[in-house]
This record gives C-alpha cells, sequence and structure tokens, in this order.
C-alpha cells in the first residue's frame, strides 16, 4: 500500500495498521465475536483485540484452522483470551446453535464483529434455499445479531460500557443491483449477476447497521451500530475469480492493503475511543466516508429489516 496516504480527521489513513489504530487502548474486561476468524482479516482482527486485552471468541466454520491460528496468537501473546466455536453463516440451524452455546457459556458480549464473508461466486443456495452471497454475508448475520442482542444489551447495562455491532460492508455496495436490493428476485437464477449479488449483499451490510442504529436509539440502549469498507486487500476472498485472483497476486502488494492495513478500520471502529457514541456511520480508512444514496435510504433499511426477519422466522 502507498506508505505516502493522507490521513483523515481521525488522524489515521489508509496505510494505518491495526496495532496503530489501537495503539495505549485497553481493552481488558471486553469480550469480541469476530465472524470469520480463522482467515484473512479476522485473523488479524483477532489477533489485534487479544493483544489489547480483549477476550475473542472465533466463530468458524473450519475448526482446524480457528485451532493455528489461536496457537500462533498465544505464541506471540502468552496472556491472550481466544477462544474459538464452529459456526456456518449460510446455515440458520448453525447460526442458532453457535447463539444458544454462546448464550449458555454466561460470557458477557460487548462487541459484535460480522466479518465474515464470500465474494462474487457463482449461483449457488444456502442449506435454507436462499442466495448463498445474500444468505452468508447478510442474512446469517442478521440472524446472529438478533439472536445475541439480549445478551450485548445485558452485558451493556451490567457493565455501564457502550456495545457495539461493527459490520464489514464494501465499496463494492456502490454495485448492487440497480433497486438496490432485489427483494423478488433474491433466489432468481436467471437475474443474478455474482459481482451484483456481492454488492447488494454489502449494501445489506450498510443497511442493517443503519436500522438497528435507529432501534437502539427507540428503545434508548447504549449500543451503536456502523458498517466499514475495509479497504482492498489480498485475501483468499478472490478465488472464485482466477484471473482477478492471478493480477492480484502480482500487483496487489504495491496498490492494495495487507491484512495488518486491512483489518485497521475494523479495528478502530470496534475499540477506538473516537467512535463512542458515534452509530449508523460507514467508515472507510478509520474515517467516516460516505456511502451511495441507497445506503442511507430509511425505508429500504425498514423493508430489508422485515423481509429478513421473515426469511429468518
Amino acid at each position: 500500500m502507498w506508505p505516502f496516504s493522507s490521513k483523515g480527521a481521525s488522524g489515521f489513513s489508509s496505510s494505518s495498521t491495526a496495532e496503530q489504530v489501537t495503539q495505549g487502548i485497553d481493552g481488558t474486561g471486553l469480550t469480541a465475536i469476530v465472524t470469520g476468524a480463522s482467515s484473512g482479516i479476522g485473523v488479524e482482527t483477532t489477533r489485534v483485540l487479544a493483544l489489547r486485552g480483549v477476550h475473542v471468541i472465533m466463530g468458524v466454520r473450519n475448526m482446524l484452522a480457528a485451532k493455528d491460528v489461536k496457537e500462533t496468537i498465544l505464541k506471540e501473546i502468552p496472556s491472550a483470551k481466544v477462544d474459538a466455536m464452529e459456526l456456518d453463516l449460510s446455515s440458520m440451524e448453525s447460526v442458532k446453535k453457535f447463539a444458544s452455546e454462546f448464550k449458555s457459556s454466561g460470557l458477557p458480549l460487548n462487541i459484535l464483529i460480522n466479518n465474515a464473508g464470500i465474494m462474487a461466486c457463482p449461483f449457488n443456495l444456502s442449506k435454507d434455499k436462499i442466495e448463498l452471497q445474500f444468505a452468508t454475508n447478510h442474512l446469517g448475520h442478521f440472524l446472529l445479531t438478533s439472536l445475541l442482542l439480549d445478551t450485548m444489551k445485558k452485558t451493556s447495562h451490567e457493565t455501564k460500557k457502550e456495545g457495539r455491532v461493527v459490520n464489514v460492508s464494501s465499496e463494492a455496495h456502490r454495485f448492487a443491483y440497480s433497486e438496490g436490493i432485489i427483494f423478488d428476485k433474491i433466489n432468481d437464477e436467471s437475474s443474478y449477476n455474482n459481482w451484483r449479488a456481492y454488492g447488494q449483499s454489502k449494501l445489506a451490510n450498510i443497511l442493517h447497521a443503519n436500522e438497528l442504529t435507529r432501534r437502539f436509539k427507540e428503545d434508548q440502549v447504549d449500543i451503536t451500530a456502523n458498517s466499514l469498507h475495509p479497504g482492498t486487500i489480498v485475501t483468499n476472498l478472490f478465488r472464485y475469480n482466477s484471473a482477478v485472483n492471478g493480477l492480484i497476486n502480482v500487483v496487489g502488494k504495491f496498490m492494495l492493503k495487507n491484512a495488518q492495513q486491512g483489518a485497521a478500520t475494523t479495528c478502530y471502529v470496534a475499540l477506538h475511543p473516537q467512535v463512542k457514541g458515534i452509530s449508523g456511520q460507514y467508515f472507510s480508512d478509520s474515517n467516516v466516508a460516505k456511502t451511495t444514496s441507497q445506503g442511507t435510504d430509511t425505508d429500504l433499511a425498514k423493508k430489508l429489516w422485515d423481509f429478513s426477519m421473515n426469511l429468518t422466522k
């Protein structure tokens, strides 16, 4: 990544790393869930939160990979508190099982980082017969958040500490379908475009955080919800497009973020005191950024909420 990126109002830029944006922050006593924590920026997010004293629960499909991540982190940070629980966001049954097991553990929950995702895959349906990108990137996280909200509210009330929901979205939300979310054609293979479907799911992440914000304010709870673009990063997200994947591997180190920079905005929004009380915002490069007009459409957010509630019942 270019080393001379300009700093924004936060004092950070696109080249800032997760360690830099959390320097001096003590997360001791906080508990966070990070989905998709066994690969890509999820690993670095987990490592840096653990470095700052946060107890991190990794929600992962691949428990073997999670074991390796945990062991690597513990070698570097012997005092780290890191645990892994199985979670497949494309399966509502798996999401419900994860939430149930987490709640029965009696652990508090201060921070929920909805990070896991798949990108631009060929048309496929989830175990619940829903288009796979929408199911994994949005719906699984929507259900997970809904099931854990009572725990977050209880934690916030008892500890007098602000809870934070962090949705990892993408600038790809700008390339969603023209109507934003194609509610009546979510599962229509003939309407499917892999990149627009990805954009749709990332727009849904933004709208979800915005509608959560509205509801938190209505309920007067001390929890915030924000979304963010981590940057374009060299990760395995590009695995479904061999041409793009090849190009990324060649030019990536010059033009794209590495995992340390890619996890920065997530860690910033999850931990930094500058973000206290800020909700319903979209962040990029550890600064508040602008979305498309669809990303701030309150009616679209409400419609998506109702649509998601019906699908997850």
